[in-house]
C-alpha cells in the first residue's frame, strides 16, 4: 500500500499536470481569438470600429494571459489564494467577449465566452460560478431583447441561441466537476477503508498473540518463584513460538492487503503443512470449481478463518486430522474445515475466535456456520465472489 508521502506526492503531480493542461488550453483560446480576428475574410471581425475590436481583443488576451499566470502559480514557490482573482478575470473576459461579439459578430468571441463559462463551472464553487453565468446571460439577454445594439432580428435570434448554448455548456462543465469530486471522494474512502482493514488485521493478530504470550510469561514468572525452572522454561518456549507465529501472521496479513499474496489454494496448502508439522496428523486440502483470484480482503478473511479453524482443531481435538475444502462458485466462494471427534481431551472452548470469524464474514456480506455434526466438527464460511 502506498505511504502517506506517496499519496501527497501523487496529488502534487496531478495538480501540476492539471495546471499545465489548463495553461495550454487558455493559450490555445488566445491564439484562436487573435487568429480569428486577424485572418477572417474581409469585413469579418470588423463590422464595428476597428479600434474597438482591437481593444476588446487585446483585453480578452490580457485577461486570459493573467489567468494562465494564476493557474500556473500552484507549481511555483508560494501558493496564494487565487480563486477570487481568477473569478474576477473570468468575469472581465465574459464582459469583453460579449462586447466583442456584439460589435464584430465574431465566432472566436463566442468560443471565448463558452470557454469562460465552462472554466467558471469547473474551477470554482457554485457561489462564484453561478453569478458569472448570470452575468453572461444578462449581457446576451439584454441584446436579445433589444436593450443593447444590435437590434436586428437575426442578431436577437442568435443571442437567444447563445443563451441556450451557454446554459448547456455550464451544465455539462458542472456535471464534470461533480463527477471529479465524486471520484476523489471514492478514492479517499477507499484509502480509509484500506487503512481500517489493516488496523483491524493488526489488532486481531496482536490481541491474540500478545495476550497468549502474557499468560505464558506470567506463568513462567510464578514457576520461577517456586523454583520450578524446567516448567518455566517450557512456558517461555511457548511464548517464543507464539511471538514467531504472530509475526508470521502479521506478514501474511500485510502481504494479502498489498495484493502481492500467494493464491488462496497455495495459502491453504501452507496452513495445512504447518498443521501437519505441528501435529503429525493429516490435513488435506481439496479445491473444486474454477480457480481465480478474489479481492484481497476476501482472500484474507478466508485464510484467517481457515487458520483459526485448524488452530481450534489442534487445541480442542488433539490427535484429530483435518480436511480443508475450498469451492469456487459463479457467485460465491465457500470454505469448509471439518475434523472427526478426538479421543484425547482438548483445551476447553471459549474466547472470541468464532465471534471474530463471524464478524469478518458479515463485513464481506457472507455467512459463517460453526458447530458439531454427526462426523465431528465443521466450520463453513460462504462469501460473495
Amino acid at each position: 500500500m502506498p505511504s502517506r508521502d506517496g499519496y501527497v506526492q501523487a496529488g502534487r503531480e496531478s495538480s501540476r499536470r492539471n495546471a499545465i493542461a489548463g495553461a495550454f488550453l487558455r493559450l490555445a483560446v488566445i491564439a484562436l481569438l487573435i487568429g480569428g480576428q486577424a485572418t477572417g475574410p474581409p469585413g469579418f471581425g470588423l463590422t464595428g470600429d476597428r479600434l474597438t475590436v482591437t481593444a476588446l481583443t487585446a483585453a480578452i488576451a490580457v485577461t486570459l494571459s493573467l489567468m494562465v499566470v494564476i493557474r500556473l502559480r500552484p507549481i511555483l514557490p508560494g501558493r496564494w489564494n487565487d480563486g477570487p482573482a481568477e473569478a474576477v478575470l473570468i468575469g472581465l473576459t465574459i464582459v469583453a467577449a460579449i462586447a466583442l461579439e456584439m460589435v464584430s459578430d465574431s465566432s472566436p468571441a463566442v468560443a471565448v465566452l463558452m470557454f469562460a463559462v465552462g472554466a467558471a463551472a469547473v474551477r470554482h464553487p457554485l457561489r462564484w460560478s453561478l453569478p458569472l453565468l448570470l452575468l453572461a446571460l444578462a449581457g446576451l439577454g439584454s441584446s436579445a431583447m433589444g436593450l443593447l445594439p444590435p437590434v436586428s432580428p437575426e442578431a436577437q435570434q442568435r443571442d437567444l441561441s447563445l443563451c441556450v448554448s451557454i446554459c448547456v455548456v455550464f451544465a455539462v462543465a458542472y456535471a464534470i466537476k461533480q463527477r471529479r469530486a465524486a471520484t476523489a471522494a471514492q478514492a479517499g474512502e477507499a484509502v480509509l477503508a484500506e487503512r481500517a482493514r489493516i488496523a483491524r488485521e493488526i489488532h486481531d493478530i496482536l490481541a491474540h498473540s500478545l495476550s497468549a504470550q502474557i499468560v505464558h510469561l506470567e506463568g513462567a514468572r510464578l514457576l520461577l518463584r517456586a523454583d520450578r525452572s524446567q516448567e518455566a522454561l517450557d512456558r517461555v518456549e511457548r511464548a517464543r513460538e507464539l511471538a514467531k507465529q504472530g509475526l508470521d501472521e502479521a506478514r501474511r496479513a500485510v502481504a494479502a492487503l498489498r495484493d502481492d499474496a500467494q493464491p488462496l489454494p497455495a495459502a491453504l496448502d501452507a496452513l495445512a503443512g504447518e498443521f501437519r508439522d505441528a501435529t503429525g496428523r493429516e490435513c488435506a486440502v481439496v479445491v473444486s470449481g474454477h480457480e481465480r483470484r478474489l479481492p484481497p480482503e476476501t482472500e484474507l478473511a478466508m485464510i484467517r478463518t481457515a487458520q483459526e479453524a485448524v488452530t481450534n482443531v489442534r487445541r480442542h481435538a488433539p490427535g484429530s486430522p483435518a480436511t480443508v475444502r475450498l469451492r469456487f462458485g459463479d457467485r460465491a466462494c465457500e470454505l469448509e474445515v471439518v475434523n472427526p471427534p478426538s479421543d484425547a481431551p482438548g483445551t476447553p472452548g471459549g474466547g472470541y475466535g468464532l465471534v471474530g470469524m463471524r464478524e469478518r464474514a458479515e463485513l464481506l456480506g457472507g455467512t459463517l456456520e460453526a458447530g458439531e455434526t454427526e462426523h465431528g466438527f465443521r466450520v463453513r464460511l460462504r462469501v460473495p465472489a
